[in-house]
């Protein structure tokens, strides 16, 4: 079993009935994080629009949470995520917001408490750089995209 890592989670004014992050099922990685909009809102075809999720969060140190499309969202409607994976650092107490884009071909409307996207909390590991003059050789060498076929 997985170490348990404890997230303190505050729902901000105005969100009372907007549900805080959480799994739909017991193996889901991602907790489904909802639309705190006070009324509905209209994404065009191309729209980029920051969503807020109606919470703030404290991240423990060595731990991040990644902010991530719901497949079905994507599949279904085209909307997804300008950034993705988007990242909230352990140091950052706002608001979580999802920027959802629509790359669909029709108007997508987001409800109060709808599923918008979804977050996974990682550890980040603690990193040194050792700067040296030559680096290992590997089979792959320096090859760049697409070296290793389609």
């Amino acid at each position: 079993m997985h170490e348990s890592v404890v997230i303190k989670v505050t729902r901000l004014p105005e969100s009372e009935s907007v549900p805080l992050p959480s799994k739909m099922s017991a193996g889901a990685a991602g907790f489904d994080l909802c639309a705190a909009v006070p009324n509905d809102l209209t994404l065009e075809p191309g729209d980029i629009r920051l969503i807020p999720c109606g919470f703030a969060m404290a991240i423990p140190p060595g731990y991040e949470a990644q902010v991530r499309p719901r497949s079905g969202l994507a599949t279904k409607n085209g909307i997804t995520l300008a950034n993705s994976p988007g990242t909230i650092d352990s140091d950052y107490r706002g608001q979580v917001h999802a920027p959802l884009i629509n790359l669909g071909r029709e108007a997508f409307v987001i409800k109060r408490g709808m599923r918008i996207a979804q977050m996974l909390i990682q550890a980040v590991p603690s990193v040194q750089w050792v700067e040296v003059k030559d680096l290992d050789e590997t089979t792959r060498g320096s090859g760049g995209f697409g070296h290793t076929g389609s």
